[in-house]
């Protein structure tokens, strides 16, 4: 492995001393010319997160991720030699920057495969985009229903909210077996949010609880009074929120400050450190349902772990995590498809297909745990956790403690 970095980095700094270097075709990854100017031999990867905006919270954690990944597989050689080359681009929170995005990598970037978008919301307009130019697409977070059905070129390696978000309704009544009645709140203009929350109420029906009102609000909102005096005003016992980091906190803090002292269930959208600033000590005890645990053990989150640690000083996130995954899946099925026909060898709309077709067929060790894909995209994961904030002292940090 440190024969391959050295090698690697050997190559780069030849290149830049010679000043020989000279465009590849657009149409082909050639391994003798580099991807961009001053730049080795890199195959490009997509990430396509939400650098701005409200949401930026969540596609922050996302970099860091899929960056920690780009650092570490180089490390251990990239793609059987070759280094890949993350291409970041930024989506905002809105549909139109996932679409403006998406078109970029495409066409401009010239990559074999993008991790992306942030929101579900996003996917469900831009992931149309990536499946008619033959460009496959990885899911670092998009856990609303009908991803994977969007086209045969899209994939998730976020779980889906109807197997995840379960686990917390249970986790909540094993902490208070006495919760009968029950108080829903999701933001209506959020695909992911929409999802979530039918999942949520139909577990409440399920379960024989009152689903006793739901409440509605916007991601951009950052008053919720109404909808806050409205769910106390029939005393549940638990209290439900899809939406994002920022006005879940901002929910959280003024259910708090209105007097609500029961449970509260946070979806995958409040499944962030970042939160913790919005709603600082009153982040205290949300239950939130996790597809990552920092816990894991195995090789690769072992190793994830400690970079993330050493660099954050805080334990990695599940966004981080899954966006760390999504490098890997690709990267591994490259070197697959590498080590039967050289990358150098195949026209670019050739290698996007034969990396969407084996990443599907492959299995992964990842920090996630072990996964693969059904023939549809969708992942197949075999351990899930749930998580509950507790906040420090000092009210302004604190920690996703795992209930087991």
């Amino acid at each position: 492995m440190k024969k391959l970095f050295s090698y690697a980095i050997a190559t780069f700094m030849s290149c830049l001393l010679a000043v020989a270097c000279t465009p590849a075709n657009n149409n082909t990854i050639t391994p003798n010319s580099p991807t961009t100017s001053g730049n080795q031999s890199s195959i490009p990867i997509g990430i396509a997160v939400a650098q701005t905006s409200n949401v930026a919270l969540l596609g922050q954690e996302q970099v860091t991720g899929v960056k920690i990944a780009e650092t570490y597989f180089n490390k251990l050689g990239g793609v059987n030699g070759t280094p890949i080359r993350l291409v970041l681009q930024d989506t905002a929170g809105d549909e139109q920057g996932a679409i403006n995005a998406f078109n970029t990598l495409i066409s401009q970037d010239k990559v074999v495969g993008i991790v992306g978008p942030t929101l579900s919301q996003q996917a469900f307009s831009a992931d149309p985009i990536a499946e008619r130019a033959g460009v496959p697409v990885i899911a670092p977070s998009n856990t609303a229903k009908g991803i994977p059905q969007i086209g045969k070129y899209i994939s998730r390696v976020s779980a889906p909210v109807a197997v995840v978000a379960p686990n917390a309704i249970d986790a909540a009544l094993k902490i208070n077996p006495q919760i009968k009645k029950v108080a829903v709140f999701f933001a209506q203009n959020d695909a992911f949010s929409k999802s979530e929350t039918g999942t949520f109420q139909e577990t409440v029906k399920q379960k024989g609880l009152e689903l006793a009102t739901v409440q509605t609000f916007q991601t951009t909102d950052t008053d919720f009074q109404s909808q806050v005096t409205n769910a106390i005003n029939i005393k549940p016992d638990l209290i439900i929120i899809s939406g994002l980091s920022a006005d879940g906190g901002n929910l959280v803090k003024q259910l708090r400050e209105l007097g609500y002292k029961g449970l509260i269930i946070g979806g995958n959208g409040l499944n962030t450190s970042n939160i913790l600033p919005v709603c600082k000590a009153l982040c205290d005890g949300i239950i939130i349902a996790q597809a990552y645990s920092p816990e894991l053990k195995n090789e690769v989150n072992t190793a994830f772990r400690q970079l993330y640690t050493e660099q954050n000083k805080k334990e990695p996130p599940q966004f981080s995590a899954q966006a760390f995954t999504g490098v890997q899946v690709f990267i591994e099925a490259l070197r697959i498809i590498d080590k039967t026909t050289k990358l150098s060898t195949l026209a670019l709309p050739q290698l996007r297909t034969q990396l969407n077709e084996t990443l599907l067929a492959g299995k992964y060790v990842t920090p996630l745990g072990e996964i693969s894909f059904t023939p549809e995209g969708e992942i197949v994961q075999k351990q899930f956790f749930v998580a509950q904030i507790k906040m420090d002292a000092d009210g302004n940090s604190g920690k996703f403690a795992f209930i087991k």
